[in-house]
């Protein structure tokens, strides 16, 4: 015989599939629809897989994940019963107060800092939305995905043993030693294992450095034009930032020691300037080295894509000609491989390698341990060298075919600043066309190009934009060239 409980207990039909699925979402809907009101007392979990005809282990599980979720409560030796406030009442009546106490953009306190550079960023955001020629975007059409793929897996079968025992704030040490004997044979470095500290990109290599050593209204020292991310990671920190002018020798040294000498720290691309591309000179190299070692300065090498360069080897990078460890080497993969691989690298002077630990424990402890284990396969097993000479040759192939593509089309528009180098084109404009005119043209026929102010803290002297072309093949490139050229001529009528 039925209990009396059961009797007022509504007529549940249970869907196909997993029982104590069904029974959950059969109790679940009928709590929102008001057939189970705030209150109700349920049948014992025996009573009720005795209704709906189900083991109980069934019933149990069901009831129990309801209860987790707040649907159903518990009354010692009373029994089971239907909450009173389910989550989603809570829910819908937190929505309905929120909307009335909304917080207007003016009335944000926060960093204003931060805040000033909102409104441009987000208008940046909304030019690089599935656009072509995207700056620092590199070949992804030739990532190996399947070998990577496998390369994860075997990571995980090798680890997953060791997970919670990897406590090393410096990051997987055969990761550390492959990209030290990487960079020791490709880039010159001076360095061992103990120096190498496994970032999230370079961009929290330039985020510890200014933690690390800078204090508010510190002075630093950048190109001019320079890259924009490391300029707002030092506003941020409060510091004082110099721009350096660079010419055909690359950033101004004598300026630095002349007129700057209070500064603390000199953030530079030296292998290739960004956005320029041109290279630091030998002679200044080691102008800025003793400089740094004589007045007890540190030097951030920002080291990004030293592995495009089409025409000679890499260049020997400035902290392989370091003799007093004054320079922070910055290194990372993300060009090579794909924008989101957030895995970079450090090489950080033995003074200062603890002092950093600190900072990166503070901020995010660790990097994705799983990846560090894949990257450090690929680089052991050969892989990353190979990639390496594929997107070196198919990149150039991309150089050219832009070059070639705007000699053909805009000439008399654009004049394109030699290089041998990079994953970007400059172009400086012809003096009767402004960067937004030319940005205008651009963005009517969805491309990402960018301007050269984007990068400057000055009123820079001339006007000039920047291609991205390694993520496009030569056919893409010359067709939206193209469409670059008529809708210009579309504009000038």
């Amino acid at each position: 015989m039925k209990s009396s409980s059961s009797a007022h207990f509504p007529h549940l039909v249970l869907a196909q599939g997993n029982i104590k699925d069904a029974l959950y979402h059969a109790l679940h809907s009928a709590i929102l629809d008001g057939r189970l009101s705030a209150g109700t007392k349920l049948p014992s979990s025996r009573s009720l897989a005795e209704m709906m005809s189900i083991s109980r282990n069934s019933v149990l599980a069901a009831l129990e994940r309801l209860l987790d979720e707040g649907y159903l409560i518990t009354r010692p030796s009373s029994g089971t019963y239907v909450s009173s406030v389910i989550p989603d009442q809570l829910i819908h009546a937190q929505t309905q107060t929120l909307s009335d106490h909304l917080i207007t953009a003016e009335h944000l306190d926060v960093n204003p800092n931060l805040a000033k550079h909102l409104k441009t960023w987000q208008i940046q955001q909304q030019a690089q939305i599935k656009r072509t020629f995207h700056v620092g975007v590199g070949c992804v059409d030739l990532f190996p995905h399947q070998l990577w793929g496998k390369l994860l897996g075997r990571a995980w079968r090798q680890s997953y043993h060791q997970l919670g025992q990897n406590q090393d704030l410096r990051g997987y040490l055969p990761l550390r030693q492959a990209i030290c004997d990487y960079v020791r044979s490709t880039r010159g470095l001076h360095c061992t294992a103990q120096q190498i500290l496994i970032v999230n990109g370079t961009q929290q290599a330039i985020h510890l450095t200014a933690y690390a050593l800078l204090q508010k209204h510190d002075q630093v020292c950048l190109d001019e034009p320079g890259y924009d991310a490391a300029l707002a990671v030092f506003h941020s920190f409060g510091a004082k930032t110099q721009p350096i002018l660079s010419d055909n020798e690359g950033m101004n040294i004598s300026d630095i020691i002349h007129n700057h000498a209070q500064s603390k720290l000199i953030y530079t691309t030296p292998s290739h300037h960004f956005p320029l591309g041109g290279t630091l000179s030998l002679g200044r190299r080691l102008m800025l080295l003793q400089w740094a070692a004589q007045h007890h300065k540190w030097i951030f090498e920002d080291d990004y894509n030293s592995e495009f360069r089409y025409g000679s080897r890499p260049i020997q990078a400035l902290q392989g000609l370091d003799q007093q460890q004054r320079v922070i080497y910055s290194g990372t993969f993300s060009k090579m491989m794909f924008p989101e691989f957030r895995l970079g690298f450090m090489v950080i002077p033995d003074a200062l390698m603890n002092l950093f630990c600190l900072a990166k424990k503070q901020i995010d402890s660790q990097c994705s341990y799983l990846e560090q284990v894949a990257l450090s396969l690929f680089i052991q097993e050969g892989h990353y060298a190979r990639h390496v000479r594929k997107v070196r040759t198919t990149c150039f192939e991309r150089q050219q075919a832009l070059i070639h593509a705007i000699q053909t089309y805009l000439a008399d528009i654009l004049t394109i600043q030699p290089t041998d180098s990079g994953i970007h084109l400059l172009c400086w404009l012809n003096p009767d066309w402004t960067e937004q005119q030319f940005i205008a043209c651009c963005l009517k026929v969805n491309l990402a190009v960018q301007p050269l102010s984007r990068y400057c803290q000055t009123d820079y002297s001339q006007s000039a934009v920047l291609f991205g072309y390694a993520a496009h093949s030569p056919d893409e490139i010359w067709s939206n060239i193209q469409k670059l050229a008529e809708a210009i001529k579309v504009a000038i009528i």
